[in-house]
């Protein structure tokens, strides 16, 4: 090759090197100007206690969260015995659309959350079926929300706290009196 090639494919390969730098240099200024710090929550583990009474670990930062059933060293889950240990007929504690509990009933309840032996709750509304899915729902998880919280101004531990509206009737809606044992706050004792 002639030296006048040599110097023209040297001279190409400068500015084709020049070129790849000042591009990465680019990229990397473009990448400086547009990385952005996110910062979350921080993530809280904490235990969580389904319906059924078994534990499970679980840490949530409030974009996504995770879980992992809790167990013993032999492999088995652990759970607590779970029972209804509470109803509230909500005829006797609410006025009719009314989810503020009267003070005869907050007295007893703030009673049984004291004197209960429980290590934790889970509160869950019902109604009737009388009025739309939607409003029921709304109605019962308000009313379960209601005892919840006379239930942790005594220190009791809630765990859960659902509304169920018409979905899970005691009794089918077919009287006057099965609707009346449908409107009702259950109460989950986990031992």
């Amino acid at each position: 090759m002639s030296k006048g090639i040599i110097k023209a494919l040297r001279s190409a390969a400068g500015a084709v090197a020049a070129v790849g730098l000042l591009l990465a240099a680019t990229a990397d200024g473009a990448s400086a100007q547009n990385t952005r710090t996110i910062k979350g929550k921080k993530y809280v583990p904490t235990i969580w206690i389904d319906p059924d009474g078994c534990e499970h670990w679980v840490m949530d930062d409030g974009w996504e969260g995770y879980g992992e059933n809790r167990i013993r060293r032999d492999g088995t889950p652990v759970c607590h015995d779970v029972n209804v240990c509470g109803v509230v007929n909500t005829d006797q504690f609410f006025k009719t659309d009314s989810y503020r509990i009267n003070a005869s009933g907050r007295a007893r309840l703030e009673k049984f959350f004291k004197e209960s032996d429980a290590f934790a709750f889970s509160v869950i509304g019902h109604t009737d079926s009388r009025a739309s899915d939607e409003y029921n729902m709304r109605l019962s998880l308000n009313r379960a929300n209601s005892v919840a919280k006379i239930g942790k101004s005594t220190g009791a531990r809630i765990i859960d706290v659902r509304g169920y509206g018409e979905r899970k009737p005691a009794v089918p809606n077919t009287s006057a009196a099965n609707m009346a044992k449908n409107r009702r706050v259950e109460i989950l004792c986990f031992r």
